[in-house]
């Protein structure tokens, strides 16, 4: 095999800028999950939007479960604004909470799985 000039590799950064993925002397776009939305009611569900729970990060780095009006704490329990809320360590952990509540949200009386049965009959 003949020798070939050697040239060192390329880094996966200059692969970005020639393909202009990257923009050279800036740094990478950052994106960051600071609020994950939890519902019983798919998305596209007239109803979903209020029937939802947020689990939202905190300027402290944690994690709450709200909905938007008032906070839950550790046991689930709602309060009138975020004062209240549980700050849990990891967004995991609020989630599942959310996921417990989710279908027990209740609007003017109508929980999320009562709504839930009213738009999505079962065949």
């Amino acid at each position: 095999m003949p020798d070939q000039p050697t040239r060192p590799a390329m880094t996966m950064r200059e692969i970005r800028e020639h393909l202009g993925h990257a923009t050279p002397g800036l740094p990478d776009v950052e994106a960051t999950v600071t609020r994950i939305e939890v519902s019983l009611l798919p998305v596209g569900d007239i109803n979903r939007k209020y029937y939802r729970l947020f689990v939202e990060r905190t300027i402290r780095g944690t994690w709450t479960v709200h909905d938007g009006h008032g906070g839950y704490d550790i046991d689930g329990d709602w309060a009138p604004g975020l004062a209240v809320a549980h700050e849990f360590d990891d967004s995991d952990d609020a989630v599942a909470l959310a996921k417990r509540l989710a279908p027990s949200v209740t609007v003017n009386g109508l929980t999320a799985a009562d709504a839930y049965r009213r738009t999505h009959p079962t065949p």
